[in-house]
């Protein structure tokens, strides 16, 4: 069935983006926005999609949410043996999109991915809710399950054989952490000529900043 789209458009004029509020380092920027988004009470206003590749070159899509950013990195906790576990693991180079439609804001973001310490994961694992430390144990996350049944079945066996203990985290769940290389800021502008800033990672590990066309 044919579906028609093109006449849905709306302007943006919501706010602005000028050379200088653009920080040295992006990373201010990044924690600007999300204060931000958060006080707007944006809906799920830390989630990100996480973009990755397989060794050939083949690019899936989901949507995970960031959970700190640690020592200029973008951390967020998934199921290593996942589909995004797996292609992470071929293929270190990812990237991240914020969207804010509250805001009219987006933030692109490209580098590479890394494991977390364990310990970090250990961390953060003790501190999840108990039915989401439960779940992520029983969880073949991205892998075929026969019915909805059956995955309720294996969290209710775990939860007894847990309660009241600790409930550690299992060896195929943990944290990643995302080194940006590339960092892009992107604020809707009325007539579709959107403000755009570019920092780019230099060698010397600094940030350079351009304005981008729309």
């Amino acid at each position: 069935m044919d579906q028609h789209f093109e006449n849905i458009r709306r302007e943006y004029i919501k706010k602005s983006l000028t050379r200088r509020e653009m920080p040295d380092n992006p990373f201010e920027k990044v924690s600007q926005w999300l204060k931000d988004a958060i006080e707007a009470k944006a809906l799920e206003p830390t989630a990100v999609i996480v973009a990755t590749a397989t060794p050939n070159g083949h690019p899936s899509m989901r949507t995970v949410l960031l959970k700190e950013i640690l020592d200029d990195q973008f951390i967020f906790y998934s199921n290593y043996t996942s589909r995004k576990g797996e292609q992470m693991s071929a293929n270190a180079h990812v990237a991240l999109t914020f969207v804010w439609h509250e805001l009219e804001r987006q933030i692109h973001i490209e580098g590479v991915v890394e494991r977390l310490a364990p310990e970090i994961s250990d961390a953060y694992f003790a501190q999840r809710p108990y039915k989401s430390r439960i779940g992520a144990r029983i969880s073949p996350q991205s892998h075929p399950i026969p019915n909805r049944e059956y995955i309720m079945v294996q969290f209710a066996k775990e939860s007894l054989k847990y309660a009241g203990r600790t409930v550690p985290r299992p060896d195929n769940w943990g944290g990643y952490g995302v080194k940006a290389s590339r960092i892009e800021f992107w604020q809707g502008r009325e007539s579709r000529l959107h403000d755009r800033f570019l920092y780019q990672k230099q060698a010397d590990n600094s940030w350079s900043l351009t304005r981008i066309a729309p």
